[in-house]
C-alpha cells in the first residue's frame, strides 16, 4: 500500500513539519473528513428496524469531537459524571446519554437520575441501589452474554473472565429486584470485547442477547455493545471491517427475533475506536538513534505518556516517517525500535520493527491513534500532555485542546 497519510489526504494539504513546528511535538492531529465518514457508516449499520449508534466517549473525550458525533446523529454512552458532563456540555441531550455505570456510588447514580439519564446496572448490587435511589424507575441492566472477543485479553468484556454484566443465571434475580422496587427494566444491553475484525463473534453475541431479550417483556431497547475494529495494520493492506457484510448478516437475526418477541424495540450499538481510531494520528519527532548490543533504537518524544496502548496492550500502531515534509519511500527499510523518552523499558512504541531508515530529526506519523490515544495520556515523568488538532473539511486547522504547561501540572497542589 502506498503511504496512507498520502492516499488519505489526511493532513488536507498541509505541510507536516509544519504543524509540528506551529503547534508543537507530540501532537494529535484529526481528519474531520475521515471522523465523519466513519460516523456515517456505523449510523447505517441497521436500516430495516429503529436503530442509532452510541458512540463511547471513553474513546476520544474530546468535546469539539462529540459535537461532531452529535451532528452526525451519533447518541452516546457515558462511563462517570465526567463523561456525562462532557456529552451534556457538547449538546447531547440527556435523553440521548445512556449511563453504563461500573462499579459507581451512590453519588455518580444520583447524578444520572437527578438529570433524567438512562443507567445501566452491571450487577445485582448496583441494581439493588439504584432501586434505593430511584424506586418505580426505569432502569437498564447489562447482561454477561458469556462470549468475549478481541484483540488482547484485557480488552475481553464479555465471557467467563470479565467483571463486567450479570449472568444470565441471575435473571431471575433482576426481576425480584425490580418488583421489590417497582422498577421497570426498560432495556439491557452487552458487550463482548474490542477491535473485533471478524463480524461473526459479534454476530454470535447478537444471536445470544436477542435470545436472552425473549426473557424479558416489553424491552423499551437492545444495547448489543459496540467492538467493531478498524485496521491497525494499513499498511500491510489489513482489509477494512466488512461494514456491509455485516449489514446483510444481522438483518436476518432481527427479522427472527421481532417475529417472536411481538414487538419492535429500538436497537443499539456501541461504536468507539470505530468512530475515531483511523480519523487520528500523532506527529512525534526523533531526538536520537543508537545502537545497544545489535539492536537500532530510535528514541522519540511519543512516549508511553502520549500513548500507553503499545505498552499497555502490546497494540500495533504503523507509523510513517516524514522528513523535511514528505513521506520517507518505504525502500530502504531497516529493523528499528522505536521508543518514547520516558524512564521506563516498557516504552517501546514499536518493537523490532522494519522501517525506512530513520535519523534525528525526523517527524514520525503515529497511524490510527484516534481512539483510547489522548483520553488514556498522563503526566507521567512530570511530561504535560499533549496538544490537539483538528484539520477541518474546509482545510482549516483549528486548536481542538491546548497543549499542557507545567503550570499546570502544579496547579492541582
Amino acid at each position: 500500500m502506498q503511504s496512507f497519510i498520502t492516499q488519505s489526504n489526511f493532513f488536507h494539504g498541509h505541510n507536516p513539519e509544519e504543524i509540528a513546528k506551529t503547534y508543537g511535538t507530540p501532537v494529535y492531529v484529526y481528519n474531520e473528513d475521515i471522523l465523519r465518514a466513519r460516523m456515517r457508516s456505523i449510523a447505517t449499520a441497521i436500516t430495516k428496524y429503529p436503530y442509532r449508534a452510541s458512540f463511547s466517549i471513553k474513546a476520544n473525550t474530546n468535546i469539539h469531537i462529540l459535537k461532531i458525533a452529535l451532528s452526525e446523529g451519533c447518541n452516546c454512552d457515558a462511563m462517570s459524571i465526567g463523561e456525562i458532563q462532557m456529552a451534556l456540555r457538547a449538546g447531547f441531550p440527556c435523553d440521548r446519554i445512556f449511563f453504563v455505570a461500573n462499579n459507581v456510588g451512590a453519588d455518580e447514580m444520583q447524578f444520572a437520575i437527578d438529570h433524567n439519564i438512562m443507567t445501566s446496572c452491571d450487577s445485582l448490587a448496583q441494581l439493588e441501589l439504584y432501586g434505593t435511589l430511584n424506586p418505580g424507575g426505569r432502569v437498564a441492566v447489562r447482561i454477561n452474554p458469556g462470549i468475549g472477543a478481541g484483540h488482547h485479553e484485557k480488552v475481553l468484556t464479555g465471557g467467563k473472565k470479565t467483571k463486567f454484566g450479570i449472568s444470565e443465571e441471575f435473571i431471575p434475580r433482576i426481576f425480584e429486584i425490580a418488583k421489590k422496587y417497582n422498577l421497570t427494566i426498560a432495556g439491557i444491553n452487552q458487550q463482548i470485547g474490542s477491535l473485533i475484525m471478524d463480524p461473526q463473534p459479534y454476530l454470535d453475541a447478537v444471536s445470544n442477547l436477542l435470545r436472552i431479550a425473549l426473557q424479558f417483556k416489553n424491552l423499551e431497547f437492545i444495547d448489543f455493545g459496540g467492538g467493531f475494529g478498524v485496521p491497525y495494520h494499513k499498511l500491510d493492506d489489513e482489509p477494512d471491517f466488512p461494514m456491509q457484510d455485516f449489514r446483510q448478516r444481522i438483518e436476518p437475526l432481527l427479522d427472527a427475533f421481532v417475529e417472536k418477541y411481538g414487538s419492535v424495540p429500538m436497537f443499539y450499538s456501541e461504536p468507539g475506536r470505530f468512530c475515531v481510531a483511523d480519523g487520528g494520528v500523532i506527529l512525534g519527532r526523533v531526538h536520537a538513534t543508537k545502537h545497544n548490543a545489535g539492536k537500532t533504537y530510535v528514541g522519540t518524544d511519543v512516549g508511553m505518556n502520549v500513548l500507553v496502548r503499545p505498552s499497555m496492550y502490546d497494540s500495533w500502531h504503523d507509523i510513517e516517517v516524514i522528513r523535511h515534509g514528505d513521506v520517507v519511500a518505504r525502500d530502504n527499510m531497516v529493523l528499528q525500535t522505536v521508543t518514547g523518552n520516558i524512564c521506563e523499558s516498557g516504552d517501546i512504541l514499536a518493537h523490532d520493527r522494519i522501517l525506512p531508515k530513520m535519523q534525528s530529526g525526523d517527524l514520525i506519523c503515529v497511524l490510527d491513534a484516534g481512539a483510547y490515544g489522548w483520553c488514556m495520556a498522563s503526566t507521567y515523568n512530570s511530561r504535560p500532555r499533549p496538544a490537539e488538532i483538528l484539520i477541518c473539511t474546509d482545510g482549516t486547522i483549528k486548536v481542538i485542546r491546548r497543549r499542557e504547561t507545567i503550570e499546570d501540572l502544579f496547579g492541582l497542589f
